[in-house]
């Protein structure tokens, strides 16, 4: 069935901003406010519901415990997030593809939450967060694939910004949800799970996808299944490029962001005050990096280019990241969290309406974004898991940061190559 808001999308030469049908308004307006509730889960579980259950059951054993149970679960998600991304491009159903994942995915999750929220061993968390980070991606894959679906190329980087805005909300307002909420952990998860089923039943009500019912889809060959999961950097150089730009700079970032709460504690020199710090630091990144979402979002469709301010911003954020290894104070925190939360805003705004333009194919949208989710998500576990050896075998949090500078120079650096968007 032809989408409308793809059948009038201008070519991506085209700077000029397409008027907006009511559905894609909807949508608009929607992206950032069922970001937030994604997120804020996100925010809040593993960086500070998590660490604090595990510093409880093992204090001597926390970074360790932390890094094996994000690494195993970010494995889980490299395979989750592309699997779950084709298999809702082959989903047919009157609700449309996206939708049907979505909803399994938000009751699925708060299951999850509700069994991490009464877990007592570390054992127990660990499933239950592998299990959340196998179900999360039947919202968060599907997701990814709006952009291209259903998002005109002109206004791709206003829909990212928002989007972004709805991430960084999320992620910063889930560390104040869970600082907020540290001294009663069951609690704080026990909410999650029905604002998050609220947002997504107003989503797929006020904004949903259009039926795939009629669709054809190719005959399944499980060989050709799993081959389609390898996207060539020989034949599409630019999206590999992209992708590695994305999961180098992302581990930097959460090479430093997953042990926030251990580093105010120990390296900072905090100790039990530093969870009444988190929302502190948590709203100056929110303040900075919704500044730079803002203005980097609409400014890029304007311009009609990514690339310089998708460099500019990775180079900002490594800037950020190397303060506190000067500076290990708490001032050298406030100064980091807000440099590179300017520079991680203004990534986020534009980094994925850059990679919308790199996608391979138009018949496997939520695949190869579910491919490229991977430079996302699993740094977010990946980071933690390097982290946790490298604080073992120096004893001290502090060459963290220089490694996230060298990875953000790094993810710059991938961007450059890039030749099929400016």
């Amino acid at each position: 069935m032809p989408n409308p808001t793809l059948d009038a999308t201008p070519t991506s030469s085209s700077p000029e901003r397409p008027k907006l049908s009511k559905p894609l308004k909807r949508l608009f307006g929607l992206i950032a406010p069922l970001n937030i509730v994604i997120y804020t889960l996100v925010g809040a579980v593993p960086g500070v519901f998590l660490p604090l259950q595990l510093q409880s059951i093992d204090p001597a054993g926390k970074e360790l415990n932390l890094g094996i149970i994000t690494g195993i679960g970010g494995a889980v998600s490299l395979i989750s997030s592309p699997v779950i991304g084709l298999l809702s491009d082959r989903t047919r159903s009157r609700f449309g593809r996206r939708t049907p994942w979505i909803v399994a995915g938000a009751l699925l999750t708060g299951l999850a939450l509700v069994f991490m929220g009464i877990s007592n061993s570390i054992i127990q968390l660990a499933i239950g967060w592998i299990m959340i980070q196998i179900v999360i991606n039947f919202i968060i894959s599907p997701l990814t694939a709006l952009l291209p679906e259903r998002v005109p190329v002109a206004a791709r980087g206003a829909f990212s910004a928002l989007s972004g805005i709805g991430l960084m909300v999320g992620i910063l307002g889930g560390s104040i949800y869970g600082a907020v909420m540290a001294d009663d952990i069951p609690s704080g998860y026990l909410i999650l799970p029905g604002v998050l089923l609220v947002m997504v039943a107003l989503f797929v009500v006020l904004a949903p996808d259009t039926s795939s019912k009629d669709a054809v889809n190719e005959p399944f060959s499980l060989v050709l299944f799993l081959k389609s999961f390898w996207v060539s950097p020989r034949k599409h150089p630019d999206f590999a490029w992209g992708f590695w730009g994305r999961i180098t700079l992302f581990t930097g970032y959460f090479l430093i962001h997953g042990f926030s709460l251990y580093i105010l504690q120990d390296y900072i020199g905090l100790g039990d005050e530093a969870v009444d710090n988190v929302p502190k630091l948590s709203l100056v990144v929110l303040v900075t990096s919704l500044i730079a979402l803002v203005i980097s979002g609409p400014l890029s469709d304007r311009m009609g280019r990514r690339k310089p301010l998708v460099i500019a911003a990775a180079l900002i954020m490594g800037v950020g990241m190397v303060i506190p290894f000067v500076l290990p104070t708490l001032l050298g925190m406030f100064l980091y969290v807000g440099i590179a939360g300017f520079g991680f805003g203004t990534y986020l705004a534009v980094d994925a309406a850059l990679m919308s333009e790199l996608l391979p194919s138009k018949d496997t949208f939520a695949k190869d974004l579910g491919v490229l989710n991977i430079a996302a998500t699993l740094p977010q576990s990946l980071g933690p898991f390097l982290g946790s050896f490298i604080v073992l075998a120096f004893g001290t949090y502090a060459p963290i940061f220089p490694l996230g500078l060298v990875l953000a120079i790094i993810g710059a650096a991938c961007i450059i190559p890039i030749k099929s968007v400016r």
